[in-house]
Parts: structure tokens; C-alpha cells; sequence
């Protein structure tokens, strides 16, 4: 074969591949935006458990951060450069712990490199029979006052139920990518 006919073989063969390759391959998808989001709750709360099943880590072993409540003093050192909160709640919690989640919210959505930042409040726990429903939660938090002009979504959670945490999370996504501040949320 003469070089003339063997170089025509070769750009159609690639041709032909490059051709086949768009019609039947996809292409890597285009990157992702990544986000420094801040996760803080009280003890007990899950927000180990929950990060863990989101990672696709496997559970069944954690072991819940013990000392969390002596080092809230320090939350405040991992709030820079934060792009997003989450701020998980044991929705099944006594009533005292309740009223300390709802200060700390408080607190966080009040704090100076927060307060313009949106919020993604998971009210964990809610397979749990003394679980307070998400409307309950926020009637308790007074959330509607307490969170006006901000951007929040406030969505019940738990480890057994991940497709509508990842929901959550992808509604939080939303919000960040969002450029102007809208009204709140539920």
C-alpha cells in the first residue's frame, strides 16, 4: 500500500473513532464547585453519624465525638473562610436541649461571619417516636422572626432515610450558587 492510501486509513479510522466516540461516550462531566460549608450541633445531635453515612463511610461503628460541648468556645476559629452552614438538631431531644440548640442557632446565625451566610438546619432524629415533627421545630425556633432576611431551609433527617438528606444538601447547593439574597425557606 502506498503511504497516500495508509494515511487515509488512519484519519478515517480516527475519524471514525472520535465519531463513535461522541455518539456513544459521554464526556467526563464538566467539575463541580466545591464549598466550605461549617457543621456544628450539639452533642448528640448526629452530626458525626450523618456526615459519615453522606461520605458513604460506614457507620455501624461510630463512636460519637465525646468533649464537642467543652471546645464550643472554639467553634468560632472554623467559621473563616465558611461558605455555608449546617446546623444539626436532635429533634427528639428533652426540652432543655432543645432551648440550648435554639440558643446556639441563635448564636450562629447572629454571628458576624455567619449572619450573611445560608443555613441548612437538619432536625435529626426524626425516626426516633419522641421526635418533634420539622413544623414543631420551627414553631419552637421561632424561625420564621428569627431567621427573616436570611437564606435557611430547615428539613427533618435521619441516617436511615440518606436520599432525603442528600436532598437537603443539594438544596443547600442551591443556595449557595444563588448570587442574590432571597427570602427564607422551608
Amino acid at each position: 500500500m502506498s503511504e497516500h492510501i495508509q494515511l487515509s486509513i488512519a484519519l478515517c479510522r480516527i475519524g471514525f473513532y472520535t465519531c463513535l466516540q461522541k455518539l456513544c461516550c459521554k464526556a467526563p462531566p464538566p467539575p463541580r464547585p466545591e464549598y466550605d460549608v461549617v457543621c456544628i450541633g450539639l452533642s448528640g445531635a448526629g452530626k458525626t453519624s450523618l456526615l459519615s453515612r453522606l461520605c458513604n463511610e460506614i457507620s455501624d461503628g461510630t463512636v460519637p465525638t465525646t468533649g464537642a460541648e467543652t471546645i464550643k468556645k472554639y467553634w468560632s476559629r472554623y467559621y473563616q473562610g465558611s461558605q455555608g452552614v449546617v446546623f444539626v438538631l436532635n429533634s427528639a431531644a428533652s426540652d432543655e436541649e432543645m432551648e440550648a440548640s435554639r440558643s446556639e442557632l441563635l448564636l450562629a446565625m447572629q454571628h458576624p461571619q455567619l449572619c450573611t451566610l445560608p443555613f441548612l438546619i437538619l432536625a435529626n432524629h426524626q425516626d426516633s417516636p419522641a421526635a418533634r415533627s420539622v413544623s414543631e421545630i420551627q414553631k419552637y425556633f421561632e424561625l420564621q422572626p428569627l431567621a427573616r432576611g436570611k437564606r435557611w431551609i430547615l428539613s427533618g433527617s435521619t441516617t436511615n432515610n440518606m436520599e432525603a438528606v442528600k436532598e437537603s444538601f443539594s438544596q443547600l447547593i442551591s443556595l449557595l450558587e444563588e448570587k442574590e439574597v432571597l427570602p427564607s425557606r422551608i
